[in-house]
């Protein structure tokens, strides 16, 4: 074969690749949509200079406080959560009757997707699957591929994983914390047992504290890092919490009383038992397997060590998709049923009878808010949440942040209200004619 045929053999060769790669790519839908910058490149070095270094960072609010929400990546050290596997597809069918449900608002009744991009709510996004759909999706103040942070609703991860173990026998949550981490064995955390650390129910006083730089739990926010570090501040979580000295409030599973210290010794003994970094267990156990869009991340000041108790970073349709896991669409997005009908079972049905509130409500498992309804809720520093009812088969996600004057109106009450009624009570209403 001379050389012209080889190069012409060549060249088709070449363009009937292109063909295939061209056809391959339409066949998966991978038309990619015009990319629009979430900031400017002025305002994003301006925003950088305007984060506080004589105070904790966290606590500025205003339009500064919607930027940082979104852009702690750019802020801080992180580490990764890695995807894996082929993302799986959330279908949407948008169900216009929650765009159109009226708001009462103090400035007059107004449908839910205004109220949500009016001056009355800080909303950033908000994503709602229904049976493994998507039903309703807005960012007013923000692009969908972005990452924004998830503080205390990333507390219940370490949870999710301690059950994991527990029902593989990996774990027992009555025993003693000093079990399974012996450098507690001189810590005020000793005779604390595992359940009792799940339920936020320790009985000691190390509550969260963002002011008192001598109480138990800002050492600890200073030892990680996220609170602002003074000289002599702790080094590091873990040598802190194995010499702690602490008074106690109450006994051991008799009032709820919460603290991120908690959820941190939860990732210490998820580490103990995987012989990884908790981010690490979070990943193979949890992220890789729900068909993810994007890596995530946890904000990891000093040694790289996540904050377990908050700081997750993930674009909300992949938080909606961790939240699948707990109902029964959980195929949507997993193969496997990583939450089980006895987990569920348990979050539901089976609490501390001592964490139960006055409403019927409980708190388990670093879940703030469980109801007789299902509803099962975790909420976040700055205005964010995590709503999953595996009865209704339904996940909401929302983030937001706070005005300077905190005059913005909490989201959580109003999405309740409408998921309540056109989930609940409709549901409620097709029971009972069918009857």
């Amino acid at each position: 074969m001379d050389m012209i045929s080889r190069l012409y053999r060549g060249l088709l060769a070449t363009f009937s690749l292109i063909g295939i790669l061209s056809n391959g790519f339409h066949a998966f839908g991978a038309e990619l949509e015009e990319f629009i910058a979430a900031a400017e490149w002025l305002e994003t070095q301006q925003r950088q200079r305007l984060v506080p270094t004589d105070n904790i960072w966290w606590t500025v609010t205003g339009e500064q406080m919607a930027w940082m929400h979104k852009n702690v990546h750019q802020l801080f050290p992180t580490v990764n959560v890695y995807r894996g596997g082929q993302v799986s597809e959330l279908k949407t069918e948008l169900d216009p009757a929650i765009a159109e449900t009226s708001v009462d608002t103090r400035n007059g009744i107004v449908s839910f997707d205004r109220f949500l991009s009016s001056d009355a709510t800080t909303t950033l996004g908000m994503v709602i699957v229904h049976k493994g759909k998507i039903v309703f999706e807005s960012y007013p103040r923000m692009k969908a591929y972005e990452k924004p942070i998830y503080w205390s609703v990333a507390k219940v991860m370490p949870a999710l994983l301690i059950r994991i173990f527990e029902e593989r026998g990996l774990v027992d949550t009555e025993e003693m914390i000093q079990h399974y981490i012996p450098e507690l064995t001189a810590s005020g955390f000793a005779g604390i047992s595992v359940r009792n650390i799940l339920d936020m129910a320790t009985g000691l006083d190390c509550q969260d504290e963002y002011t008192d730089r001598q109480s138990c739990y800002y050492q600890y926010s200073m030892a990680i890092g996220d609170g602002y570090r003074e000289e002599g501040a702790p080094d590091n979580p873990y040598d802190f919490l194995e010499n702690l000295e602490v008074a106690k409030h109450a006994d051991q599973g008799q009032q709820f009383s919460y603290s991120g210290v908690n959820t941190f010794i939860l990732a210490w003994l998820i580490e103990k038992i995987s012989g990884e970094s908790f981010q690490d267990t979070f990943t193979r156990e949890v992220w890789r397997k729900i068909g993810a869009e994007s890596d995530a991340s946890f904000l990891a000041y000093r040694y790289g060590i996540p904050l377990s108790h908050g700081g997750f970073l993930s674009n909300m349709r992949d938080m909606a998709r961790f939240g699948l896991l707990f109902t029964p669409s959980y195929s949507v997005v997993s193969e496997e049923q990583i939450v089980s009908e006895e987990t569920i079972d348990q979050l539901l049905e089976k609490p501390n009878p001592n964490l139960v509130r006055d409403d019927g409500s409980h708190n388990a498992a670093q879940w703030d808010y469980i109801d007789d309804d299902g509803f099962m809720i975790k909420g976040g520093w700055g205005g964010q949440g995590l709503i999953v009812n595996p009865r209704l088969d339904l996940v909401a996600v929302y983030t937001s942040y706070f005005k300077e004057d905190y005059s913005q109106e909490n989201l959580r009450q109003p999405l309740l209200k409408i998921l309540r009624d056109n989930y609940l009570n409709n549901e409620q209403i097709r029971s009972s004619t069918n009857q």
